[in-house]
């Protein structure tokens, strides 16, 4: 029998393992626009996102991580198993789509493993149903309102600098860009370290490590920070290439447009505590950006398959949970 602070340990790497993955995945989400614009080579974008997705430590609240540590399952039917079991079905899904080159969403494969492994263990009574369905909504809601905003945005840039001197616009547009990037890294790492903050507590909370109050200790959010910045650094390529230079064709202007739609977007999520995906976000902002100068400047058939990845993400990663949970219950 693992003793029951051995287990405590063990889980909390395995969540720092997913959050690696999370950045590994999202490193496109942050960097994909910049290197398809040239603006930034692979590896330099790579360090700038990774610099903003740590420093996120220090600018937000942990509301997103209160979420996911007490709004979703409810902590009375959760152990330290339940969180394993539910690590390892998001993790299999998460580094399985990042070989394969399918920009998904870590948020929601955190959640699908996690509820999977919940149900497997204390049934359908200990999912806290409000929670999970503000979680789905926004499947749907969030990479709208990107869209909506990356489209908004670009109208109103392409009227403001169309009498503009182009290779001035190009030269400004540039430098946009990276301040775009930047904030779209920032909200990245505010939004997506929460999830593993969220988990990472759950654990202490429930083997009461945290006493009777429910709080992220400082030393688990510069942990979570670091851990996603290091895995947005190497990044995954084949995500980056899919997200930037597949789906649609973009100019320095237009990147920023994408980047700062979605950066807004994630900004009010993470404000109001809500989990979304930030793939979904970028994506929904690219298509928004490429259907402006035309429908066809979209690869919509890139964006079906990405659609569908979406669609699977929570039902594949809460299966493989739930299998964990049962395999490994045999065992611990």
């Amino acid at each position: 029998m693992v003793e029951t602070l051995t287990l405590v340990i063990i889980t909390i790497v395995i969540a720092l393992i997913f959050d690696f993955g999370n950045g590994l995945n999202d490193a496109a989400n942050s960097i994909a626009t910049v290197v398809a614009t040239r603006v930034l080579s692979f590896r330099a974008a790579a360090f700038l996102a990774m610099f903003f997705n740590i420093i996120a430590a220090f600018f937000f609240t942990v509301a997103v991580a209160k979420t996911i540590g007490k709004g979703i399952v409810d902590p009375q039917y959760v152990n330290t198993l339940i969180i394993l079991s539910g690590l390892i079905g998001s993790i299999f899904w998460i580094y399985l789509t990042t070989f394969l080159g399918i920009p998904v969403s870590a948020s929601h494969s955190l959640i699908g493993g996690f509820v999977g492994s919940v149900v497997a263990a204390a049934g359908f009574k200990a999912i806290i149903s409000a929670g999970l369905i503000k979680v789905i909504l926004f499947i749907v809601v969030a990479p709208v309102v990107g869209m909506i905003g990356g489209t908004i945005l670009t109208i109103l840039v392409y009227n403001l600098f169309r009498k503009a001197n182009p290779r001035k616009v190009d030269k400004v547009s540039r430098v946009m860009q990276l301040v775009s990037s930047s904030a779209y890294s920032l909200n990245h790492g505010a939004n997506d370290a929460q999830k593993t903050m969220g988990l990472i507590t759950l654990v202490l909370f429930v083997n009461g490590y945290l006493g009777k109050e429910f709080y992220v200790p400082f030393w688990v959010i510069l942990l979570s920070h670091f851990t996603i910045g290091l895995g947005t650094l190497i990044g995954g390529w084949k995500v980056v290439k899919t997200m930037g230079m597949r789906l649609t064709k973009l100019r320095p202007i237009e990147g920023f447009c994408a980047e700062t739609s979605g950066a807004l977007t994630l900004f009010g999520c993470a404000l109001f505590g809500i989990p979304v995906s930030t793939t979904h976000v970028i994506v929904g902002a690219i298509g928004g950006v490429g259907s402006v100068k035309r429908m066809s400047a979209v690869r919509w058939n890139i964006a079906r398959g990405i659609v569908y990845a979406w669609i699977l993400t929570i039902p594949a990663a809460a299966f493989v949970g739930a299998i964990s949970y049962y395999g490994l219950s045999l065992f611990l």
